[in-house]
């Protein structure tokens, strides 16, 4: 009897703790992406102007969310930054009940703000698994073009649909993610479990003008897409993020 009443109250508590873990749904996630800046700046001169100690460049991300919106944004830093030009700093608010984002994109000091509707992606679950940041993960792959693959590990344990950048769609938070090349590789290197303060999930709009996406791509097409730094500036801007 005492070793029934043991099993049941061991079931007992796995079920408690199972049941626990699954309902994270808010919390803050800090990433650190790396950008290998040899494979986004193709061509037969970037080692002319590019050293190879600078060729991998680190940028860390936050995002806030809970079980309808998320915030995802760069982690403000007093430090100065070497080639800050070098790869994009996006802040991204994602409502999951009215299915818009909003996206801020820094371009040489300028803001723009584009809103537009969730990118919708097919995403392809696999039975792949790791651990990243203290969470089990699972791989899914989203196949962007004819060349171009996605690789996403999310956590079912954080319940909300979304991850770094435009990101989401998959049953739990994304905590790693990355290009099949490893030319962009995110990696979550905390998961807080808190409330985020309703100021952090809020994108300031103030009275800036608001694009959409095919509205601001044609705008900088316009005026810088007949330089080869405007076009591929335009490229990393509007691609897969």
């Amino acid at each position: 009897m005492t070793t029934l009443v043991s099993r049941y109250l061991h079931v007992l508590l796995l079920f408690v703790f199972s049941s626990s873990v699954a309902q994270i749904s808010s919390g803050k996630v800090t990433y650190e992406r790396k950008t290998n800046l040899y494979k986004k700046f193709k061509g037969d001169d970037v080692k002319e102007w590019l050293r190879e100690e600078d060729k991998n460049k680190v940028d860390v991300f936050e995002l806030y969310f809970n079980d309808t919106i998320s915030l995802f944004k760069p982690q403000e830093s007093e430090l100065k930054e070497r080639m800050s030009w070098a790869t994009d700093k996006n802040v991204v608010y994602q409502n999951f009940v009215s299915k818009k984002r909003l996206t801020v994109k820094d371009l040489w000091g300028e803001k723009f703000y584009v809103e537009d509707s969730l990118w919708e992606r097919k995403w392809k679950i696999t039975e792949s698994k790791r651990n990243i940041a203290g969470y089990n993960c699972t791989k899914a792959i989203w196949q962007a073009n004819d060349t171009t693959r996605i690789y996403a590990w999310y956590s079912e344990e954080l319940m909300a649909s979304t991850g770094p950048e435009s990101f989401y769609g998959l049953p739990g938070v994304i905590l790693g993610l990355a290009t099949e090349d490893g030319g962009v590789i995110y990696f979550a290197k905390t998961v807080q479990v808190t409330k985020p303060n309703p100021v952090e999930m809020t994108p300031v709009k103030g009275k800036n003008k608001i694009y959409k996406t095919a509205e601001i791509k044609a705008k900088l097409e316009k005026d810088f897409g007949k330089n080869p730094w405007g076009k591929q500036m335009i490229k990393s801007m509007f691609g897969l993020w």
